[in-house]
């Protein structure tokens, strides 16, 4: 659960930008947007793949580019 402690002074538009920058670290958004609707877990599992095959791709790309 995230929470903020507005700060003496603070404005309510700086305190709400402070949260929603804590709640993007923490992948709140991500989460929320994931069980928007129920996802088997064949479909999971194809997701995950496929997302593992792209960092995966990225990586092998980034130190192609290195050397």
């Amino acid at each position: 659960m995230v929470s903020i402690k507005v700060r003496e002074g603070e404005s309510i538009e700086d305190a709400l930008r402070r949260f929603k920058r804590e709640c993007e670290r923490n992948g709140i958004m991500q989460e929320i947007k994931r069980r928007e609707y129920y996802e088997s877990p064949s479909i999971r599992r194809k997701r995950k793949m496929a997302e593992s095959r792209r960092k995966l791709k990225r990586r092998i790309m980034r130190q192609k580019k290195r050397r």
